[in-house]
């Protein structure tokens, strides 16, 4: 072949590579609002099992509403996300209503899972003529309280709830919510092992008591037994304190770093319409001031932070973010990657793109390498688990 024919065939062997196509991403509905006995079905949580099988969680409300006698309910796969079995309902309590599903695999294979429980009559916040903000304490009719359950035989079946209010909830606050999303486990340093579930607590600083009084805190409840026993971490400090910044955390996520510091990535509330962060050096005891993130927008909304490899495992330090990359609406669903511990996120791609609904969603990493994301679409009306190839980010 003659020196011109090889630069043709090169140029035409280029020009074919720049053409093929990224590898598909499959959409599989999980949850549809309605067909499946509950008229909305909200709030998503996933993970993989020790085995390999994708448990994901949501609440299955009675009415589109926060408080609509909730129950938490789970679908299975064993075939890495592409179908899923029947509905199991397993924690449910009569007219009250359950919220907030966080899950965390344990090394040993045992399946944790917290949520929240209102009394029938009472939330976070005043919800009408019928629902009155929740009592501080852990006493009284007008208390909300947390539990905890978990599953030996990869989520086929269930433990009785544990209550575990006075473990993770301080005194005065009135209400708290896990994650919701994932809590971890960490893998480095003096607190090796240690489970760390993120709550958000809502307090009524004054004498109000109305959704125009409330402020938010974020902090980590933890265990170092395995679940048995918790106790709380610190308040992140309020970012009023520093310059520039406005509002309170709310919904929140957290990820282990190489250096065994966890990086907290929370929701705004009052503030610019910007992802939040702080750092803890102590196993989610105290925490650097929240800290608005410029490069992560959002039109507040419920957010996932998920450490896909680990140097550990002998890969490269990869973390991932999915949330709604919009300042005014909860669509344009991206997909974020970061090489350096989230602090910068060099790669991004959009999921379900502008005009597309994508609201709360939540990441984990499936047998093959495929990334997972369990996400709200359709304007709450299903939960879509989407198997995305890792080339489909990183080329």
């Amino acid at each position: 072949m003659r020196p011109v024919s090889l630069l043709l065939f090169a140029a035409v062997c280029l020009t074919c590579a720049n053409r093929v196509p990224k590898p598909a991403v499959e959409h599989v509905t999980v949850f549809r609002s309605g067909p499946e006995g509950y008229p909305s079905i909200r709030i998503p949580s996933v993970v993989v099992t020790k085995s390999g099988a994708v448990l994901a969680f949501a609440e299955g409300r009675m009415k589109p509403s926060d408080h609509a006698e909730n129950d938490i309910i789970l679908k299975r796969s064993t075939d890495g996300g592409r179908t899923w079995g029947e509905l199991q309902v397993i924690a449910e309590d009569g007219r009250n209503c359950l919220n907030n599903p966080q899950a965390v695999v344990l090394p040993a294979g045992r399946v944790l899972l917290m949520y929240q429980v209102f009394p029938e009559h009472v939330h976070s916040v005043r919800m009408g003529d019928s629902i009155r903000p929740a009592s501080p304490g852990y006493e009284g009719p007008d208390v909300q309280r947390s539990y905890l359950i978990w599953s030996d035989d990869e989520g086929r079946t269930w433990s009785e709830p544990r209550d575990v209010t006075r473990q993770v909830k301080r005194p005065d606050a009135s209400a708290l919510a896990g994650g919701p999303g994932i809590g971890i486990v960490l893998r480095r340093g003096p607190h090796k092992g240690r489970i760390v579930m993120p709550f958000n607590e809502t307090v009524y600083p004054g004498e109000g008591r109305e959704p125009k009084d409330r402020i938010f805190h974020v902090y980590a409840a933890f265990s170092d037994d395995g679940g048995r026993t918790w106790r709380c971490g610190h308040p992140v400090p309020h970012d009023q304190d520093l310059p520039g910044q406005a509002g309170w955390g709310n919904e929140v996520q957290v990820v282990e770093r190489i250096d065994g510091s966890i990086l907290l990535n929370s929701r705004s509330y009052r503030g610019a319409k910007l992802r939040k962060t702080a750092v803890s050096d102590d196993g989610g005891e105290t925490w650097s001031p929240l800290k608005d993130d410029p490069q992560l927008p959002e039109p507040e909304c419920m957010g996932s932070i998920f450490r896909y490899s680990d140097p550990l495992d002998g890969e490269p330090s990869r973390i991932l973010f999915s949330s709604p990359a919009s300042q005014s609406a909860r669509t344009l669903g991206t997909i974020r990657l970061s090489y350096d511990e989230g602090e910068t996120w060099p790669v991004s791609r959009i999921l379900v793109p502008n005009g597309g609904s994508f609201a709360y969603s939540c990441l984990t990493r499936l047998p093959d390498g495929a990334i997972g994301c369990l996400y709200e679409t359709d304007h709450y009306g299903r939960i879509v688990f989407a198997r995305i190839p890792l080339a489909w980010l990183v080329p």
